[in-house]
């Protein structure tokens, strides 16, 4: 097994790029989702707007910096990237990239929305997005089915990962759509509930095998153990996907003969969200008791702790979306609460993480285990090559 690298002490920047993983996009879905539930809070708060804004800069920075390294596995060590494919946990967390781009690209508009150029850059990356979700939506559930070997005592809500950023993409369309002129706005709605499509009901599906492999063969194992917590990531991401969707309906179906679906897009889209959101808090209450009863067995920390973020974040979203859309004030309230809660697991995460990646607890890459150094070997043998 490949030794843990404290980050202060590798010997070489290109080891961290070999052990790079894409589980790492998980701080980025985790931080962006925070800054753009911050710009949510329905509550007066001073200084607020200027801490999300500073969040979403940063987290810009950190998904560059991610992108990049998760680019340089690919080009300079590939022989070591291939077996990411092959693993049957870390190939789920190719999802995490395309999840980890909406909120950069919801941000655009958020806080530039008088901005034709951020719009632009928004638009052009949603569609770049909805490429990658539906490159992983594909890709790897055809990994599970021919290359990779799992049983369903092994099953977790990981395998909801490659298939819920098409959904992602969907609720980022509804909100986009509403900033681009009728005919752009329309072909990103109509493309946003055929990604709700492709996803929510396979996901919703996932979500039943999940259940069956809870009763059969009771809690994960303790690396996953806070992996439950993904099961709301689709129901939240599909509750909130039908109220933005409705809410851009009448502006981006104004002509055309989807026109007459335009006023009852919104309030079916609700009425779904309501649906979809007891789903969810049947999910979120099963998730929070298994945590606190594994929590009991010591969990170890790993970057599956970001699953506390972006599920329940999006969750949220949905939550303070109805709150919007029936004027009932118990969404509103308790997506405020929620807000709170998702800051204080998003931070003592993050701080977590920065310590464990100062100390090499996280810089190793699982789908490597046995697997010989061979291109680390040939870089380091070129570089001792002596110079003529």
């Amino acid at each position: 097994m490949d030794r843990l690298i404290p980050l202060r002490h590798l010997a070489h920047p290109r080891e961290l790029v070999r052990q790079f993983t894409p589980n790492w996009f998980t701080v980025n879905m985790g931080t962006g989702i925070v800054f753009l539930m911050l710009m949510q809070f329905p509550y007066p708060i001073e200084g607020i707007r200027t801490v999300a804004e500073v969040l979403f800069w940063v987290d810009a920075l950190i998904f560059l910096a991610f992108l990049a390294l998760f680019a340089s596995r690919w080009i300079f060590f590939f022989e070591d990237a291939m077996p990411l494919l092959r693993h049957p946990v870390q190939s789920m967390f190719i999802g995490a990239l395309p999840m980890a781009m909406i909120p950069l690209v919801n941000g655009l508009v958020v806080f530039y929305p008088h901005s034709p150029q951020a719009v632009a850059l928004a638009a052009g990356l949603w569609w770049v997005d909805v490429a990658l979700s539906l490159i992983s939506g594909w890709l790897v559930p055809w990994q599970q089915f021919l290359n990779q070997e799992h049983d369903l005592a092994r099953m977790s809500g990981v395998w909801l990962l490659p298939i819920v950023p098409a959904e992602v993409a969907a609720s980022s369309g509804g909100i986009l759509a509403l900033h681009l002129p009728a005919a752009d706005a329309q072909t990103m709605v109509i493309a946003g509930y055929c990604l709700w499509g492709v996803s929510v009901p396979i996901a919703l599906g996932l979500l039943t095998i999940l259940y069956l492999r809870l009763a059969v063969h009771k809690l994960p194992p303790k690396e996953l153990g806070v992996s439950t917590w993904l099961s709301l990531g689709p129901i939240g991401t599909g509750a909130f996907a039908l109220q933005t969707l409705g809410a851009a309906a009448p502006h981006a179906l104004i002509n055309g003969p989807l026109h007459a679906l335009a006023g009852i897009a919104a309030p079916i889209g609700t009425l779904g969200a309501l649906i979809l959101w007891g789903l969810g808090l049947w999910w979120m209450v099963t998730a929070l008791a298994l945590t606190v009863r594994q929590a009991r067995n010591e969990l170890p920390f790993n970057l599956g702790w970001w699953g506390f973020t972006f599920p329940l974040g999006v969750y949220i979203a949905a939550t303070l979306a109805l709150g919007r859309n029936t004027g009932l004030e118990f969404f509103t309230t308790f997506g405020a609460m929620l807000v709170v809660f998702l800051v204080g697991a998003w931070a003592y995460v993050l701080i977590r993480s920065a310590h464990g990646l100062w100390h090499g607890h996280m810089v190793s890459a699982p789908c490597l285990t046995g697997v010989p150094r061979q291109a680390v070997a040939r870089s380091t043998a070129r570089q001792r090559l002596p110079s003529k």
